[in-house]
């Protein structure tokens, strides 16, 4: 880690600035290590919450169903979900849990974020489980993987490159807002075209928030946490789970949009 070298800081002199230099290094691995452990159960919380959501809210039984959608019947369960007007309710209560763990991490014990974290993901996926009535199970599957591995790409980039990416974040959270606001038009203009564009624009702001996020939060350990641990440290993988999180679900999405097969 040429970037931080406390050689010449060191009382000791160079060899225990290497020392310092060795824990500091485990320090970071292990903490990064928790971040993406943190995001991988939320993503496989929210992947069995979308499943478990859209089997219990299907049906063979054509003469049984509460409603149709596409090729899908509903049972009552389903209607109420995907139809009545409680769809609206998990539709935008991820994004008020959101709200709560980013303003109210501080104040929060580490156990209570990290069940908050849970619940999210899991909000998340009842909220996202609709995707099974619209796209083919195999193009979700395809798409997942596709995200993964860029995912993994950009964040392993964001990791190991030299290039300060500082000045990236301005930039990609004015295209995040950009993008918001196209998105809430489409809503009522119901643009095709538009929507195709915010894809692809969605998709280049988001790979680059994964890697921005990646240096961040490596350097807010380096510099922020590193001699800080207990639960301020614990605290912070969690906030950086849920970036890393949320970067990979909107990548997820929009690459669906983009190269999933609909049902």
């Amino acid at each position: 880690m040429s970037d931080f070298d406390r050689n010449y800081a060191s009382p000791f002199g160079r060899a225990a600035g290497r020392v310092d230099t060795a824990a500091v290094d485990a320090g970071l691995r292990s903490y990064m290590l928790k971040i993406y452990n943190y995001m991988s159960i939320g993503l496989a919380i929210t992947g069995l919450a979308a499943l478990g959501i859209y089997m219990a809210a299907v049906t063979g039984d054509a003469s049984g169903a509460a409603a149709r959608i596409g090729n899908a019947y509903l049972t009552p369960f389903g209607y109420a979900m995907f139809v009545s007007p409680l769809k609206w309710v998990f539709m935008l209560a991820p994004l008020a849990m959101v709200f709560a763990i980013s303003f109210g991490i501080n104040r929060l014990k580490p156990a209570t974020a990290q069940m908050l974290f849970w619940a999210f993901s899991a909000l998340m996926g009842i909220s996202m489980s609709s995707i099974f009535l619209v796209y083919t199970h195999t193009s979700i599957v395809r798409v997942f993987f596709i995200t993964a591995a860029s995912f993994g790409a950009l964040s392993l980039y964001g990791y190991t490159t030299k290039r300060d990416m500082t000045g990236m974040g301005s930039f990609l959270l004015m295209g995040l807002f950009g993008i918001i606001i196209a998105s809430l038009v489409n809503i009522f203009i119901a643009s095709s075209a538009l929507q195709f564009v915010v894809s692809v624009i969605g998709v280049l702001v988001f790979a680059g928030l994964t890697a921005w996020d990646t240096q961040r939060l490596k350097n807010d350990y380096i510099y922020g946490y590193a001699s800080q641990g207990g639960d301020i440290a614990e605290r912070a993988a969690i906030t950086g789970a849920l970036s890393l999180y949320l970067n990979f679900i909107n990548l997820f999405t929009l690459l669906l949009q983009l190269l999933g097969q609909r049902d």
